[in-house]
């Protein structure tokens, strides 16, 4: 339209994220407007910062392009970014990794390497270990409901790059008399990172030991208040008024967590929250994981929501090594009459990509890695945590425990368990230039990448940074995905969309 006009002629440029592609280069040459771009750039994001333990590529298609296209093309983009991570902060000497896309991507990076031969750096290495994790790995921990706050906050409402979306009604302001004429329609819209003092101490916490945190700072914030009545000399006043902005910050930022609590209790303290944690927690220590489930029927029958359904039965498979084919049949006979015929390519999505399949040895080797890895503990503090199964209640992350025993004692201590889980694993070594190996100081942490391919939950990035901060742990976790995911999100990125017919 524009080159028809009569007007002065604008300049066009594209930008293409993260690259170029010759298909839609190709495209516009067909729409016959290629040559009307006088500018075209790719910018090449990779890795973006989304706080200071935490960097996502969000790439929210990578599981689902690896597992059931077969489109490796998040590999790259994975293998480019930590490149460019090591250009800034120095060659990682060692990379542990498990799983197929692991394997892809440190064999992507070390060609890199060698295409690249004045890539040989001088920056002393921040990192000492890059451990690469495939999700399909550990396929249990994305299923399960997360229980620390900030996971929970996800499970309900969705963070979405950091931001979440709240109903409004909790946090409008109660002014005298008016008995709410006017409530607020938009949905309260919050930033969630570490910059906030508060979120930062309670983001990691269980769910459980929320309350107690809260009504903690809201006695400190009080009685800080209160120092004002006490403030005599102009000094103190002086020094009053200056804190004034941080204790103002620190109380609407209590009254937002409150608020943000109390929604999330009445969610987590319904019977129906209950009875679906109940299950989970049944699976996950192996109880009566082969026969059809009850409750799940009864869910079916009361039409729950479907990606619910589809949590739980996957979980029971998933913790099965696979369901015996009567039992598969049947909860798929359900959800395809209950639901619509349409999902059956969902499900043959699911199949594929390993979450609900039949058991084809006969043999379930989940018990094993159970209690090999020390998956399920049953005695566990949701105040003042030990372990990493705090994070939700019982059940310690697969993916977690393998990085803390990478940590110590080493891999070679579950050689057994590693040959059961799906994929490779392996090592390789950098070489660093002369000078820059590390000389350890006593007492100083190591540090390793964790890369998640195909996705990390918010607990899990919870748990990695309970590891961080074990006294005696002796290593620091900086974690890496594709995209930050729960539940409820995996499971849509694998549900086939299908449009209805014109017709």
């Amino acid at each position: 339209r524009e080159d028809r006009g009569r007007s002065p002629q604008r300049d066009f440029h594209i930008l293409f994220v993260p690259r170029r592609s010759l298909l839609c280069e190709q495209w516009l040459k067909e729409q016959g407007v290629l040559g009307s771009f006088i500018h075209r750039e790719q910018y090449s994001l990779d890795l973006i910062p989304f706080d200071g333990d935490l960097l996502s590529m969000e790439s929210e298609s990578a599981f689902k392009e690896c597992y059931l296209e077969s489109d490796q093309t998040s590999l790259y983009h994975a293998a480019k970014g930590l490149m460019t991570l090591q250009a800034l902060y120095g060659t990682i000497p060692q990379i542990f990794g498990k799983g197929d896309c692991a394997r892809h991507v440190a064999n992507m990076m070390i060609r890199m390497k060698r295409e690249f031969p004045g890539s040989q750096n001088s920056i002393f290495p921040v990192f000492d270990t890059l451990l690469l994790l495939d999700r399909n790995v550990d396929l249990l921990t994305p299923l399960a409901t997360q229980l620390t706050y900030e996971g929970l906050i996800d499970e309900i409402y969705g963070i979405q790059n950091t931001y979440v979306k709240l109903p409004p009604e909790k946090f409008a302001p109660k002014k005298q008399g008016e008995g709410g004429k006017d409530l607020p329609t938009e949905p309260k819209k919050l930033q969630l990172n570490s910059a906030e003092e508060l979120y930062a101490e309670i983001r990691d916490k269980n769910f459980n030991a929320v309350g107690s945190v809260l009504s903690k700072k809201a006695k400190i914030i009080s009685a800080a208040f209160e120092e004002r009545h006490h403030a005599k000399t102009v000094g103190e006043i002086k020094q009053f008024v200056s804190q004034l902005p941080h204790m103002q910050a620190a109380r609407s930022s209590l009254a937002n967590h409150t608020s943000i609590a109390e929604l999330i209790k009445d969610i987590t303290t319904s019977e129906d929250f209950f009875d679906n944690l109940t299950v989970e927690q049944e699976f996950m220590s192996g109880i009566d994981t082969d026969k059809v489930n009850n409750y799940i029927e009864d869910c079916i029958a009361q039409k729950h929501p479907l990606i619910k359904i589809l949590r739980l039965v996957c979980l029971q498979s998933v913790c099965n090594s696979g369901l015996k084919q009567k039992v598969l049949d049947h909860y798929k006979r359900e959800i395809l009459q209950t639901y619509g015929y349409e999902h059956i390519l969902t499900l043959n999505n699911l199949e594929k990509a390993g979450l609900l399949k039949p058991q084809t040895s006969g043999r379930n080797n989940y018990p094993t890695i159970r209690k090999t890895l020390r998956l399920w503990m049953d005695d566990v503090n949701e105040q003042n945590p030990n372990d990493i199964s705090y994070v939700y209640s019982g059940y310690a992350p697969l993916s977690v425990r393998l990085a803390q025993l990478l940590a110590r004692p080493g891999w070679r201590s579950i050689e057994e368990v590693l040959k059961m889980l799906p994929g490779p694993h392996f090592e390789e070594r950098q070489q660093l230039p002369t000078g820059l190996q590390k000389k350890r100081q006593h007492g100083e942490n190591r540090v390793t990448l964790v890369f998640f391919l195909g996705g990390v939950t918010y607990a899990e990035i919870a748990a990695l940074r309970f590891l961080s901060q074990m006294e005696d742990g002796g290593t620091e976790y900086v974690i890496a995905t594709t995209k930050l995911i729960n539940g409820t999100t995996w499971i849509k990125s694998l549900m086939e969309k299908l449009e209805p017919t014109p017709f």
